[in-house]
């Protein structure tokens, strides 16, 4: 239908730009610039015959152009569908709880994970439902929990919610995960080492 519609629009406007051609067509100069008029120009220009015209029908059948040509002229304004977002009060509060001086290091980078995430949500990025941000909240109430392991637990199910709603933040999710393994690798491989050739003992 879309294709249709386009193509009827071309012919359209095709026919429009081969009827103008038959008018009184002038060549005004306007700043310096100079642009073609139906109407006599206010500045400087001149009548041009019939046979000049050579309208620009590429032009005419920009994509802008096609897209407001195949609008309803009252069209109304949709904003993106599926994004729902953290509003300010909701965010203020978040940056306030990621600055508590009660959480440990892990707890405080989420939390402030999350209010960047809030942020780039607002800004477009990702596609974000209500039950989403459920899962985000749930995970920031549980920052305050005493089970280390449920913490964390909390955690992995936001970045997972977050790596399905928004692909760039899931693969700065997976980066960061791939790093954290790497580096409890080196710590292992660190601890075995010297496990297994421990400094001798002093003697007296």
């Amino acid at each position: 239908m879309m294709k249709h519609s386009a193509w009827a629009l071309a012919v359209g406007l095709g026919l429009a730009v081969s009827g103008a051609s038959a008018q009184q067509v002038w060549k005004c100069e306007v700043g310096g610039l100079v642009r073609y008029s139906d109407r006599p120009c206010d500045s400087p220009g001149q009548a041009l015959p019939t046979r000049q015209l050579q309208p620009n029908v590429a032009d005419s059948l920009k994509p802008e152009v096609v897209r407001a040509a195949l609008a309803p002229a009252s069209a109304p304004v949709v904003a993106a569908v599926g994004n729902a977002c953290p509003g300010d009060a909701e965010i203020r509060d978040m940056q306030t709880r990621g600055n508590s001086t009660s959480l440990g290091d892990a707890e405080r980078q989420f939390m402030q994970d999350e209010v960047r995430r809030a942020w780039q949500c607002r800004k477009g990025q990702g596609r974000y439902s209500d039950a989403d941000w459920a899962i985000s909240r749930s995970a920031q109430a549980a920052q305050s929990q005493l089970s280390d392991r449920a913490r964390q637990d909390a955690r992995q199910r936001a970045e997972d919610m977050h790596s399905a709603a928004d692909p760039d933040e899931g693969d700065r999710i997976a980066r960061l995960r791939l790093a954290q393994v790497q580096a409890r690798l080196r710590a292992e491989q660190q601890a075995a080492r010297r496990s297994q050739n421990p400094a001798s003992e002093p003697t007296h």
